[in-house]
Protein backbone atom coordinates (compact mmCIF):
# COMPACT_ATOMS: atom_id res chain seq x y z
CA UNK A 1 0.00 0.00 0.00
CA UNK A 2 1.58 3.43 -0.66
CA UNK A 3 1.44 6.54 0.93
CA UNK A 4 -0.95 8.49 -1.07
CA UNK A 5 -3.53 5.54 -0.25
CA UNK A 6 -2.39 5.57 3.41
CA UNK A 7 -3.04 9.79 3.70
CA UNK A 8 -6.08 9.28 1.74
CA UNK A 9 -7.39 6.54 4.36
CA UNK A 10 -6.18 8.53 7.58
CA UNK A 11 -7.79 11.96 5.59
CA UNK A 12 -11.76 10.25 5.39
CA UNK A 13 -11.05 9.17 8.56
CA UNK A 14 -10.14 12.34 10.07
CA UNK A 15 -13.14 14.37 8.00
CA UNK A 16 -15.76 11.58 9.28
CA UNK A 17 -14.54 12.42 12.98
CA UNK A 18 -14.64 15.62 12.73
CA UNK A 19 -17.92 16.28 11.23
CA UNK A 20 -19.30 13.22 14.06
CA UNK A 21 -17.82 15.37 16.64
CA UNK A 22 -19.07 18.35 15.30
CA UNK A 23 -22.31 17.43 15.03
CA UNK A 24 -22.55 15.55 18.51
CA UNK A 25 -21.55 19.33 20.02
CA UNK A 26 -24.37 20.96 18.24
CA UNK A 27 -26.63 18.36 19.17
CA UNK A 28 -24.91 19.00 22.65
CA UNK A 29 -25.48 22.76 22.75
CA UNK A 30 -29.36 22.97 20.61
CA UNK A 31 -30.97 20.40 23.49
CA UNK A 32 -30.43 22.53 26.55
CA UNK A 33 -30.63 25.71 24.40
CA UNK A 34 -33.73 24.48 23.36
CA UNK A 35 -35.44 23.31 26.01
CA UNK A 36 -34.99 26.98 27.42
CA UNK A 37 -37.51 28.13 25.44
CA UNK A 38 -40.05 25.84 27.45
CA UNK A 39 -42.10 27.66 30.24
CA UNK A 40 -40.74 26.78 33.99
CA UNK A 41 -43.02 25.33 35.72
CA UNK A 42 -43.72 28.38 38.00
CA UNK A 43 -44.31 30.33 34.86
CA UNK A 44 -46.71 27.21 34.27
CA UNK A 45 -48.69 28.10 37.54
CA UNK A 46 -48.57 31.86 37.11
CA UNK A 47 -50.75 31.28 34.25
CA UNK A 48 -53.18 28.88 35.88
CA UNK A 49 -57.01 30.52 37.19
CA UNK A 50 -56.54 31.92 40.79
CA UNK A 51 -58.71 30.09 43.41
CA UNK A 52 -59.40 32.63 46.35
CA UNK A 53 -61.53 31.31 49.41
CA UNK A 54 -63.71 34.10 49.98
CA UNK A 55 -64.10 33.11 53.69
CA UNK A 56 -60.56 34.92 54.28
CA UNK A 57 -61.52 38.30 53.07
CA UNK A 58 -64.05 40.29 55.95
CA UNK A 59 -66.90 42.18 54.30
CA UNK A 60 -66.07 45.52 53.36
CA UNK A 61 -62.77 44.64 52.80
CA UNK A 62 -60.42 43.53 50.18
CA UNK A 63 -57.35 41.73 48.93
CA UNK A 64 -54.86 42.60 46.29
CA UNK A 65 -52.33 39.68 44.36
CA UNK A 66 -50.65 39.46 41.29
CA UNK A 67 -51.78 36.80 38.60
CA UNK A 68 -50.41 36.42 35.54
CA UNK A 69 -48.29 39.69 36.52
CA UNK A 70 -51.04 41.48 36.59
CA UNK A 71 -52.49 43.11 39.85
CA UNK A 72 -56.09 42.10 40.67
CA UNK A 73 -58.35 43.52 43.90
CA UNK A 74 -61.04 41.40 45.36
CA UNK A 75 -63.02 42.60 47.66
CA UNK A 76 -66.08 41.75 49.46
CA UNK A 77 -69.11 44.48 49.29
CA UNK A 78 -71.35 45.37 52.30
CA UNK A 79 -74.57 46.42 51.94
CA UNK A 80 -73.69 50.29 52.11
CA UNK A 81 -70.73 49.79 49.08
CA UNK A 82 -73.68 47.91 47.07
CA UNK A 83 -76.39 50.43 47.83
CA UNK A 84 -73.75 53.32 46.96
CA UNK A 85 -73.57 52.06 43.63
CA UNK A 86 -77.33 53.59 42.14
CA UNK A 87 -76.50 56.85 43.54
CA UNK A 88 -73.44 57.14 42.55
CA UNK A 89 -74.88 57.20 38.60
CA UNK A 90 -74.65 60.74 37.80
CA UNK A 91 -70.76 61.37 38.83
CA UNK A 92 -69.76 58.89 37.10
CA UNK A 93 -68.09 58.94 33.40
CA UNK A 94 -68.93 55.35 31.78
CA UNK A 95 -72.02 54.21 33.86
CA UNK A 96 -72.71 51.66 31.83
CA UNK A 97 -69.24 50.61 31.20
CA UNK A 98 -70.51 51.08 27.72
CA UNK A 99 -66.33 51.86 26.83
CA UNK A 100 -64.72 49.61 29.66
CA UNK A 101 -63.64 46.19 29.32
CA UNK A 102 -65.10 43.27 31.43
CA UNK A 103 -66.88 39.83 30.89
CA UNK A 104 -70.64 39.80 29.48
CA UNK A 105 -72.21 38.49 32.69
CA UNK A 106 -70.75 42.07 34.25
CA UNK A 107 -72.35 44.03 31.84
CA UNK A 108 -74.80 45.62 34.46
CA UNK A 109 -74.31 48.28 37.47
CA UNK A 110 -72.72 45.25 39.84
CA UNK A 111 -70.54 44.92 37.00
CA UNK A 112 -70.04 41.47 39.19
CA UNK A 113 -71.62 38.32 38.84
CA UNK A 114 -72.56 38.47 42.50
CA UNK A 115 -73.48 41.58 44.45
CA UNK A 116 -71.57 41.02 47.28
CA UNK A 117 -67.74 40.17 45.55
CA UNK A 118 -65.83 42.62 43.18
CA UNK A 119 -63.31 41.33 40.84
CA UNK A 120 -61.04 44.22 39.40
CA UNK A 121 -57.73 44.35 37.55
CA UNK A 122 -56.09 47.05 39.43
CA UNK A 123 -54.19 48.71 36.82
CA UNK A 124 -55.30 52.23 36.76
CA UNK A 125 -57.13 52.99 33.13
CA UNK A 126 -55.07 56.62 32.91
CA UNK A 127 -50.82 55.62 33.40
CA UNK A 128 -50.90 52.34 35.09
CA UNK A 129 -50.76 53.16 38.67
CA UNK A 130 -52.18 50.85 40.86
CA UNK A 131 -55.22 52.55 42.56
CA UNK A 132 -55.83 51.56 46.25
CA UNK A 133 -58.55 50.23 48.09
CA UNK A 134 -60.41 53.39 50.51
CA UNK A 135 -62.79 52.73 52.90
CA UNK A 136 -65.70 55.28 53.70
CA UNK A 137 -64.78 58.99 54.31
CA UNK A 138 -61.50 58.59 53.14
CA UNK A 139 -59.98 62.20 52.51
CA UNK A 140 -58.13 60.90 48.79
CA UNK A 141 -61.44 59.27 48.19
CA UNK A 142 -64.10 61.93 49.35
CA UNK A 143 -65.83 62.16 52.45
CA UNK A 144 -69.40 61.47 50.34
CA UNK A 145 -68.27 58.27 49.27
CA UNK A 146 -68.65 54.59 51.37
CA UNK A 147 -65.16 52.97 49.44
CA UNK A 148 -63.94 52.64 45.88
CA UNK A 149 -60.07 53.21 44.83
CA UNK A 150 -58.01 55.97 44.75
CA UNK A 151 -55.10 56.25 42.34
CA UNK A 152 -52.28 58.07 44.06
CA UNK A 153 -50.67 58.91 40.94
CA UNK A 154 -52.85 61.76 39.55
CA UNK A 155 -55.84 61.16 41.22
CA UNK A 156 -58.16 59.24 39.57
CA UNK A 157 -61.49 57.72 41.83
CA UNK A 158 -63.31 54.92 41.29
CA UNK A 159 -66.43 53.27 43.10
CA UNK A 160 -66.48 49.72 44.47
CA UNK A 161 -67.31 48.47 41.06
CA UNK A 162 -64.31 49.80 39.40
CA UNK A 163 -66.25 53.07 37.88
CA UNK A 164 -64.62 55.89 37.24
CA UNK A 165 -65.77 59.39 39.06
CA UNK A 166 -65.87 62.70 36.79
CA UNK A 167 -63.09 64.86 37.03
CA UNK A 168 -61.01 61.68 37.18
CA UNK A 169 -57.87 62.07 34.80
CA UNK A 170 -58.73 57.76 33.97
CA UNK A 171 -61.27 58.10 31.41
CA UNK A 172 -62.05 54.20 31.85
CA UNK A 173 -63.12 52.14 34.29
CA UNK A 174 -61.04 49.27 35.71
CA UNK A 175 -60.96 46.04 33.79
CA UNK A 176 -63.14 43.21 35.11
CA UNK A 177 -61.25 39.77 34.68
CA UNK A 178 -63.35 36.47 33.74
CA UNK A 179 -64.77 34.30 36.72
CA UNK A 180 -66.76 32.47 38.13
CA UNK A 181 -68.09 30.74 41.44
CA UNK A 182 -67.45 27.39 42.90
CA UNK A 183 -70.11 27.15 45.38
CA UNK A 184 -70.31 30.47 47.73
CA UNK A 185 -67.06 30.49 49.61
CA UNK A 186 -64.61 29.90 46.20
CA UNK A 187 -63.83 32.51 43.87
CA UNK A 188 -62.07 31.25 40.44
CA UNK A 189 -60.54 34.08 38.18
CA UNK A 190 -59.00 33.71 35.37
CA UNK A 191 -61.52 31.55 33.65
CA UNK A 192 -65.25 31.77 32.24
CA UNK A 193 -67.20 28.43 32.99
CA UNK A 194 -70.12 28.30 31.06
CA UNK A 195 -71.34 25.32 33.37
CA UNK A 196 -70.57 27.43 36.32
CA UNK A 197 -73.66 28.85 38.50
CA UNK A 198 -74.04 32.41 39.31
CA UNK A 199 -74.60 32.76 42.76
CA UNK A 200 -77.31 35.48 43.92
Amino acid sequence: MNDTVINAARRQFLVKSTSALAIAGVAATAVPFLSSWSPTPAAKLTGLPARIDLTKISVGEGIKFLWRGTPIWVIRRNTTMIQQLDALRERLKDPDSLESTQPDYARNNLRARRADVMVLTAVCTHLGCIPELKGAGDSDLGIDLRGGFFCACHGSRYDTAGRVLKGSPASANLPVPPHYFEGNDTLIIGSDVAESKDVA
